[in-house]
């Protein structure tokens, strides 16, 4: 199962987030279809933090993307982030609502 927690501020702003394992939708070597689709939600946010507010601040490693945004951030670019980051919210919220054997989605108030 993929777990992903949320961290967000007390104000309902994001400031990171983990994902972390692997869906297990599919047999050992046929194509997860449930991965690939959170993975895609997944790099597309750190694809628009990086484009759209110079934030690159990501770790991964097998089964684990892990992000969190950096304090010194324009407010306009803060503003940019939590429009991403609230996006990839709901598109995760949307995978588990189909599939929640295989995604579990909570936050953590930091």
């Amino acid at each position: 199962m993929t777990r992903a927690v949320i961290s967000r501020l007390n104000n309902g702003d994001i400031i990171g987030f983990n994902i972390r394992g692997h869906a297990g939708a599919a047999r050992n070597g046929e194509f997860d279809m449930v991965c690939a689709a959170i993975s895609a939600v997944g790099y597309t946010a750190l694809g628009g933090l990086d484009e759209l507010c110079g934030v690159n601040t990501y770790k991964e490693s097998d089964g684990n993307l892990e992000m969190e945004l950096p304090e010194d951030m324009t407010a306009e670019a803060w503003a940019k982030a939590q429009i991403i980051l609230k996006t990839m919210e709901i598109g995760l919220r949307q995978i588990e609502n189909q599939y929640s054997k295989h995604i579990q989605v909570s936050f953590k108030e930091v």
